[in-house]
This record gives C-alpha cells, sequence and structure tokens, in this order.
C-alpha cells in the first residue's frame, strides 16, 4: 500500500536512488496505490551521472510493496521493501534504465508491463 509522501527504492538502473510520492494515478479521490500502479515520482537523490537528476519529476511503476497483496486464488504475496521502476510514459510503457533489480510481482506482466517483466531477474 503506497500513499502521498511514502519513500521508495528504485528497481532500476535510472541513477535514482530514492523516490518520493506525490501522486497516484486513478481518480482524484485515490488515496493508496498496490503493485502495478502507475505513480508520480519526485526524485529525492540521486547519482551525478544518471539519467534523472535531484527534484526530477517522474513517473514510476509500483513493483514491490511491504504491505500484503491478496492474488485471486487466496494467497498473499509480500516483500521486503517498497520499489518502483521509473517509466518515460504511461502509453509506451517503456522503463529508462536498462537493468531491473530484484524480484516483481506476476501483477505487473499482467497490467501490461511485459518489458519491466522480462527485464527482472525473477517474476515471482
Amino acid at each position: 500500500m503506497i500513499q502521498q509522501r511514502t519513500i521508495m527504492r528504485p528497481a532500476d538502473n535510472s541513477g535514482a536512488k530514492e523516490l518520493m510520492v506525490i501522486h497516484i494515478f486513478g481518480g482524484s479521490s485515490r488515496k493508496f496505490g498496490y503493485i502495478g500502479d502507475i505513480i508520480n515520482c519526485v526524485v529525492k537523490e540521486a547519482n551525478p551521472i544518471g539519467q534523472v537528476k535531484d527534484g526530477q519529476v517522474v513517473k514510476a511503476i509500483v513493483v514491490r510493496t511491504r504491505k500484503e497483496y491478496r492474488r485471486p486464488d487466496g494467497s498473499y504475496i509480500r516483500f521486503s521493501d517498497n520499489a518502483a521502476v521509473i517509466i518515460d510514459n504511461p502509453q509506451d510503457k517503456n522503463p529508462i534504465g536498462t537493468r531491473v533489480f530484484g524480484p516483481i510481482a506476476r501483477e505487473v506482466k499482467e497490467k501490461g508491463f511485459a518489458k519491466i517483466a522480462s527485464m527482472a531477474v525473477e517474476v515471482l
């Protein structure tokens, strides 16, 4: 469960080190984001030679959450951190980075982000 001002780790090599959520897309009254949702973030800390810079506003997709997520078969999936992958725009759904670190949830691929799922080390 991701909400405004949540600090997240980037799960890609775009150059960001820390992201802060400023908006969850899906309506003005939407308060929480889950795995596979698109969010708007500010880069709080970045590598000086990376593709993104400090203070830049970027769009990202949530790939891991600490809060458990219930699947339709009744099982739950939970990760040890909150992580997101920075994308260029929601229509193309292409990641800015060239690598994705750590496991990601199957729901990311089901929501149309097949390129992110194919770059991931493990899809759970």
